[in-house]
């Protein structure tokens, strides 16, 4: 493989890894590797620190195909808690608020999953990279600024429940690029007439980039052994 001229690695994201450290330890590995001093290196879609699952990773000429690859269909499968919320929607943040759930039974939530199917607006988590003035809406969130963000069409192509233990529930969810599974969990909930913030998260798929098809992080350096092109 010529990572110089350019290659597309699919990465499975450790839990409480940020991407961005994915992209500078593959760099890191590539350079030394290599003997280079530097190595264009890229991903195509952010995942947050509490997701794990796949990446997508483009080296050299490859990064050019970022913006395509970004707009691939994306698979997840995620765990929700009902009836509390966190403000960031998922477990960075502690609860903050906590709502009933008696009247919620697994029929009630098959129904309103059915509601987020097709073309629909949502508003973004404040606590994401989402820019606003120039500035990162985090840093408004971590400052407790107010400041409203706009609702963004996407489209969910399918979602469905894969298992029901109140107040957990384990959901699948095919999705467009800009999807926020942190928002579509509280919009569940809310929904729900209670509350709902994402437990856990893995990206399974990306286009054609299955999560089996992924390197572990502790594979990669095998894996640069063996397929590295010397030069």
């Amino acid at each position: 493989m010529d990572f110089i001229e350019g290659e597309i690695i699919y990465i499975d994201k450790p839990l409480h890894w940020t991407s961005f450290r994915v992209v500078r330890v593959l760099r890191a590995k590539l350079c030394q590797k290599l003997k280079l001093k530097k190595l264009k290196v890229g991903h195509a879609g952010t995942l947050d620190p509490l997701a794990t699952g796949v990446m997508i990773l483009c080296t050299g000429k490859k990064t050019k195909q970022i913006e395509r690859l970004q707009a691939d269909t994306k698979e997840y499968i995620a765990q929700v808690m009902l009836g509390a919320t966190t403000p960031s929607f998922d477990l960075e943040t502690a609860i903050d608020a906590e709502y009933p759930t008696a009247h919620i039974t697994k029929e009630l939530v098959e129904e309103v999953l059915q509601q987020f199917i097709g073309t629909i607006e949502q508003v973004p988590p404040l606590f994401s990279a989402v820019k606003i003035e120039g500035r990162r809406a985090y840093d408004f969130a971590r400052k407790n600024e107010d400041v409203e963000l706009k609702p963004k069409l996407l489209v969910i192509d399918h979602i469905e429940l894969i298992s029901y233990n109140l107040p957990y529930m384990t959901i699948r969810v095919v999705c467009s690029k800009g999807t926020y599974i942190r928002a579509l969990a509280r919009d569940i909930g809310e929904a729900l007439h209670s509350g709902a913030h994402l437990t856990g998260l893995t990206r399974t798929r990306v286009g054609e980039a299955t999560i089996d098809k992924c390197l572990k992080m502790e594979e990669i350096d095998q894996f640069l052994e063996e397929n590295m092109t010397t030069i």
